[in-house]
């Protein structure tokens, strides 16, 4: 019998979205369905699509039960806040479920929430409601946050629409999140909005489990192949290659452009954006061509072992 550790995370969403039903034998509001950072809903707004996401943390697999609780809230809002970015939106409203033990320290919890509302008023979300839950005694605590976002029609960037030649882009640099980024890192909303009302953005994503994992998952589901040039990959103080590629939780955005876009994106960007580095890193190639589908080892897997 199979169990989840057998067949990992992508395989598991691959079998489980195929038995899902679709409204009426095909919902039209539906634009973009399960598979990327959000799902995109045509709701009769003009000139916009909602974005819908929904993310949970956690306690010893997305954060340490000693990391304080006002960080823990932030990464809970952030990660929500970043998928929107990765597809060229913003945030509206938040709905926050927890389930904690009965022995939790209420303080603990109210400082979680100011991390929570905190995140949320500096990208001009609000939190609406949720849920509370109790877990049984010696289960780890988890925090969920589903919320709604907003793209532009004619703006909205998901991780298919990679072409064959595109240069691949990272912004900021990559590895060492566990040092204290992945409690802190501020999602790139501002930096999305601009990528994608100044240039044709053909690919996007943000960098959730490293290189190494989120790279193919984005050249896959352009049809594509990849090759990276490693010597170019921006790495924090301390990282090598291996934890550029593989650390995770680096929260930066992945993007592809025409090749003739890549260049003046660079230039415009580092006017717009001067302490935040826009790297070349690669290019897609034709599906089967270039890196094998794994980078390198690294980067995280639920139900690995």
């Amino acid at each position: 019998m199979k169990r989840l550790s057998d067949i990992g995370e992508d395989s598991l969403i691959e079998r489980l979205v195929g038995r899902l039903d679709r409204a009426d034998g095909g919902c039209a509001t539906v634009v973009v369905g399960p598979g990327d950072d959000c799902a995109v809903v045509d709701v009769g707004r003009r000139g916009l699509y909602q974005l819908l996401k929904t993310d949970s943390l956690v306690e010893g697999v997305h954060y340490l039960a000693d990391a304080p609780a006002a960080k823990v809230g932030w990464k809970a809002v952030a990660r929500v806040v970043s998928d929107f970015a990765a597809m060229g939106g913003w945030p509206g409203q938040l709905l926050v479920t927890i389930a904690m033990p009965a022995n939790k320290e209420v303080r603990y919890v109210e400082a979680l929430y100011r991390g929570m509302n905190k995140c949320a008023t500096a990208h001009g979300a609000e939190i609406c409601g949720g849920e509370t839950s109790s877990v049984p005694e010696g289960s780890a605590a988890v925090i969920s946050v589903a919320g709604t976002g907003w793209v532009k029609k004619g703006r909205y960037v998901t991780r298919s629409g990679g072409r064959v030649g595109d240069s691949i882009l990272v912004t900021g640099k990559l590895g060492g999140s566990l040092r204290g980024k992945h409690l802190s890192f501020a999602p790139r909303i501002e930096e999305s909005r601009w990528l994608v009302e100044h240039f044709r953005i053909r690919a996007m994503m943000d960098l959730s489990d490293g290189l190494a994992r989120d790279l193919p998952r984005l050249a896959a589901a352009s049809g594509c192949g990849f090759v990276l040039d490693e010597k170019s990959i921006p790495r924090n103080r301390g990282c090598d290659l291996f934890r550029a590629l593989g650390d995770g939780e680096d929260y930066e955005l992945l993007l592809t452009v025409s090749p003739r876009t890549a260049s003046r994106l660079c230039r415009e960007w580092n006017a717009v954006f001067p302490q935040l580095p826009l790297t070349v890193i690669g290019s897609l190639t034709e599906k089967g061509c270039g890196e094998p589908l794994a980078v390198k080892q690294g980067g995280w897997a639920h139900f690995s072992t």
